[in-house]
């Protein structure tokens, strides 16, 4: 029997993005000769690019296109897209997002799809569109649900073995000047946020240690924050970087501290010593996870103090 043909369906967002690579490990080790795919939203692209197990990468525009639906230019570019899609056969597609839009796109291609039945999945609709369903328990990491949803659908027993999200950062662009660690104060949500004075005491604490602290920011409503966290503990901030340049970064950090966000998730996966600090939900289901050093702080209704982050960093360095 020929190796499998598969296209993975992951769109969003990064850090469900990188929950979501350790799927082709799983594949590749129990399926040799593998041939994997992967859709994906274009600014979050990167990731599954730095997988060197995966062939091609297929990024796809739908949170900008379903603003400007009305367009002839949009539905050329998801006509071009559809084409990709339907280039050559596929033995499987395999929707690991679990949405309505994500099962429309999945079908565009020439394969059964499978997904998570309608007990398991996110949007109980798009089961519908799936020629193949498996049950997955929703109480579970994200990263083994869809470690779980690929297993099942590709016939091979649940891996017991540590996540492999096999990613390589590419070569840096920036670097910092001196030894350094991290801090991710930004996040897409006020609600994740934690308060600036924690950040530069944290920053401090790396100072004493001999490393630069360098602040990251992505969007420019971030750089204002990042420069003041930074201004406080004598820290650096670097200039816009891309996804894969931030990688690149993450990967040359002593320590990471940064909000459950996907830079933060990046950062684990990448193998580097990693504190995720988490204040408007349980870390439970998406819990920092990676084959280094991590550790999840807060919850739901649970800011964590300042204090208690320090020690889970101390403790970190101990370990």
């Amino acid at each position: 029997m020929s190796p499998p043909r598969i296209l993975i369906v992951k769109t969003s967002s990064m850090g469900d993005v990188v929950h979501a690579q350790p799927t082709v490990s799983d594949i590749v080790a129990h399926h040799p000769g593998a041939v994997i795919d992967w859709l994906v939203e274009a600014p979050f692209a990167a990731i599954p690019l730095m997988n060197p197990r995966l062939r091609r990468v297929l990024p796809m525009q739908w949170r900008k296109w379903r603003q400007t639906l009305l367009r002839g230019s949009t539905w050329a570019q998801m006509r071009q897209l559809r084409q990709a899609l339907r280039a050559e056969p596929y033995d499987l597609v395999l929707d690991l997002q679990g949405l309505l839009k994500s099962a429309l796109w999945a079908r565009q291609a020439h394969a059964p799809v499978a997904g998570y039945d309608r007990a398991s999945i996110r949007e109980p609709a798009a089961a519908w569109l799936y020629q193949r369903t498996a049950a997955v328990a929703r109480q579970t990491h994200a990263v083994e649900r869809c470690r779980a949803l690929a297993a099942a659908h590709l016939d091979y027993a649940m891996p017991q073995t540590p996540p492999d999200f096999g990613l390589r950062a590419p070569r840096a662009v920036w670097l910092p000047r001196a030894t350094y660690g991290l801090l991710i104060p930004n996040a897409s949500r006020r609600d994740k946020l934690w308060p600036q004075r924690h950040w530069v005491a944290i920053g401090k604490r790396m100072l004493e240690l001999g490393w630069m602290p360098v602040v990251l920011w992505g969007r420019p409503e971030e750089q204002s924050l990042a420069e003041s966290i930074a201004a406080g503990c004598n820290g650096d901030v670097p200039p816009f970087l891309k996804v894969g340049e931030v990688a690149s970064v993450l990967a040359g950090a002593q320590q990471i501290v940064g909000l459950d966000t996907g830079f933060t998730h990046l950062a684990a996966a990448l193998g580097r010593p990693t504190l995720g600090i988490y204040c408007d939900h349980e870390p439970g289901l998406a819990g920092i996870t990676g084959p280094g050093s991590v550790a999840s702080i807060g919850g739901r209704n649970q800011v964590p103090s300042r204090s208690d982050v320090l020690a889970m960093f101390e403790l970190q360095l101990a370990g």
